[in-house]
């Protein structure tokens, strides 16, 4: 058993809807029927299956289909269209940001497609197939594909969005160091996650500018809502990036401001003490002569004086408004 294979289905014909082992997947693909096949980039059989199932392409887009790093787009190549995507990372351990590539390969006859993680949208596809909803075209294929994944990017720019508004009212209300951890973290988590969103969204306009005729008027619409949609995302992660700019500033300025309270409060306190530490210093001094030493109304005496001398400072210091 070849387990470079993940899943195999075939999308139309006399098998329609049945999912198939690696053997017969191979058998469907130089059949005149749709036959999709899912594989694992990363395994090590995985070149040698293309390069023996897919020797009919041309090698760059063999290239294209198992490089280690891509970025999306869609491609058409004669009769095919390259389309290389990106979906939300949801498997365990893994940020959601770090988006997982999805590299497709597909014609009239065949869809390939190859991944090096987990891909949630393609079991979508994998399970509406087996319930009798799946795609039977190519251009139905990529067009569900798009939609199933931008479905899973919305919920997490929507928790993104709402997180960012809490933090406002955290930053006005009860701003602290905790919070620019916060902020920094999300802001990162916003920067990669546009990084990739942005070019997908490009990569469907060009799909939509393809004038491929694997994709009918019905794909291209859902293809179009879809862009449109995940537009709509990369605007309010742009919109996001900008307010958590503007709330780490402010946070920024909120601890600067808290800071030179309490600086200016310590300064007013220590102009106050500095006069009556001096005169309380010289008084101490243990040598003889001191006035009021054999006194015993001294201690009140120089006292009052200290607090006259401290309350004359107070008004001296509000007279010049620095209270």
């Amino acid at each position: 058993m070849n387990h470079c294979v993940n899943f195999a289905y075939a999308l139309n014909g006399p098998m329609e809807g049945q999912r198939l082992d690696p053997a017969t997947a191979v058998e469907v693909l130089r059949e005149q029927n749709l036959g999709w096949v899912h594989l694992a980039a990363d395994h090590p059989d995985t070149q040698a299956w293309v390069a023996g199932n897919l020797d009919y392409l041309h090698e760059t887009i063999i290239e294209a289909l198992l490089a280690p790093a891509t970025r999306p787009r869609a491609i058409p190549i004669e009769d095919g269209l390259l389309v290389i995507l990106r979906g939300v990372n949801m498997n365990e351990g893994r940020d959601p940001e770090d988006m997982v590539s999805i590299r497709v390969w597909a014609d009239a006859e065949r869809i390939v497609t190859l991944t090096r993680q987990r891909v949630r949208a393609l079991e979508d596809i994998s399970q509406a197939i087996e319930a009798g909803h799946g795609p039977e075209t190519a251009g139905e294929f990529l067009a569900m594909l798009a939609q199933r994944l931008n479905a899973r990017l919305e919920p997490l720019v929507h928790d993104l969005d709402q997180e960012t508004d809490a933090l406002e009212e955290d930053v006005i209300g009860s701003p602290g160091q905790t919070l620019r951890k916060r902020i920094v973290e999300m802001r990162l988590q916003v920067i990669e996650l546009r990084r990739h969103a942005s070019p997908q969204r490009l990569a469907l306009a060009a799909l939509e500018d393809t004038g491929s005729p694997l994709l009918d008027g019905d794909d291209l619409r859902h293809i179009q809502e879809t862009r449109d949609r995940l537009t709509r995302q990369v605007e309010n992660l742009d919109e996001m990036r900008d307010s958590l700019a503007v709330l780490r500033e402010e946070l920024s300025s909120q601890l600067s401001d808290r800071l030179n309270r309490n600086m200016y409060i310590l300064s007013i306190l220590s102009a106050i003490f500095l006069p009556l530490g001096f005169l309380t210093g010289l008084l101490g001094i243990n040598v003889g002569g001191m006035p009021g030493a054999q006194d015993p109304d001294a201690f009140w005496y120089v006292s009052g004086g200290l607090l006259a001398v401290g309350l004359l400072q107070v008004l001296f210091l509000r007279r010049a408004r620095w209270l």
